[in-house]
């Protein structure tokens, strides 16, 4: 980056430079742990015999354990696409009115999510349920390694509660599925006009009078995959074919993906039926309250947390378990 003319090309220059903020995002806070272990070895030899420093730095000692499990954690996310911004789908399945409402509420979850990991979730394409709840939506997600932390939610989620809408206050169960995608740049992905079929429609979600009287919202249907794409939630017809591009080359990158990657291939197709006997993760209302991931055994009966987006205990678990079974 010092070198003259480094700048001449912005375009690469700013993926140069994003790349080394990456890299001194994982190198900087282990330079600084390792230094202050240094600093807190020292000072432990020149108090020996004093109780009251040494407990303190034994207090030190604890919460530099707990910064290394941090900076552990975040070393798992070195896959080629773990860096990169994100696109999170989710969709109703099997169980009626139940399933749209169930697919809010993930929605409301990864929303409260992303704040905590300080990423940003904007919603790009939706479409609401008649009764209640959505059929689907989709967010873009922006941030330090948005897909990275993501990338654990690939799967169908089960809930089991007594149903709001029968009368008879039955337990029922309900699915949607979660899909997440890394975001790609155009040179990664060509993609050949002729082979996409484009449609514009009135948008039906949100978005104010200018949005509800024009055809604005982009359909586009790769022909060759039979991948399909939408977006509506842009000002302009313009903007949702060139958010919906980005989503389709997203997609189309992550069939790539799976191709290449065996294991990756294995869970998605794992995702199946959006239905029973599918699911990675259930949360459990009644009659009792728990959450569990069926990867990896990890259980939390804080379900009213876990709603509310405290869901890094199974992600960095997965995260983990991924990491370890790529290192065999």
């Amino acid at each position: 980056m010092a070198r003259p003319g480094f700048w001449d090309v912005p375009e690469r220059a700013q993926k140069v430079a994003a790349e080394r903020g990456r890299l001194a995002g994982v190198t900087g806070p282990l330079r600084g742990l390792i230094s202050e272990v240094d600093d807190a070895a020292a000072l432990a030899e020149m108090a020996e015999g004093d109780d009251a420093s040494l407990e303190e730095i034994e207090g030190d000692l604890v919460r530099m354990e707990s910064r290394l499990g941090e900076i552990e954690l975040a070393a798992t996310l070195s896959g080629p696409d773990d860096a990169k911004d994100a696109f999170l789908r989710i969709h109703a399945g099997a169980g009626g009115t139940d399933s749209c409402d169930w697919a809010q509420m993930l929605l409301r979850l990864y929303k409260k999510y992303l704040e905590r990991k300080g990423l940003k979730g904007e919603v790009v394409d939706i479409l609401g349920n008649d009764e209640a709840g959505i059929r689907y939506a989709t967010l873009r997600v922006t941030g330090p390694y948005a897909f990275g932390w993501l990338k654990s939610e690939i799967g169908v989620h089960r809930l089991v509660r007594i149903s709001p809408f029968d009368q008879q206050h039955r337990r029922h169960t309900s699915f949607a599925s979660v899909d997440a995608m890394p975001e790609v740049d155009d040179v990664d992905i060509e993609v050949n006009e002729k082979d996409l079929r484009i449609d514009v429609f009135r948008s039906s979600g949100k978005g104010g009078q200018h949005v509800n009287v024009t055809d604005s919202a982009v359909r586009i249907t790769h022909e060759p995959t039979g991948v399909v794409v939408s977006c509506q939630n842009e000002r302009s017809q313009f903007q949702n074919k060139a958010m919906a591009m980005k989503l389709l080359r997203a997609k189309l990158h992550q069939i790539r993906e799976f191709e290449r990657e065996k294991e990756l291939a294995k869970l998605y197709s794992e995702k199946g039926e959006i239905a029973w006997g599918n699911q990675i993760r259930s949360y459990t209302l009644q009659p009792f309250q728990l959450v569990k991931d069926h990867r990896t055994s990890v259980e939390s009966g804080n379900v009213n947390a876990v709603l509310d987006g405290a869901i890094e205990p199974f992600v960095e678990a997965y995260l983990r378990r991924f990491a370890a079974k790529h290192a065999e």
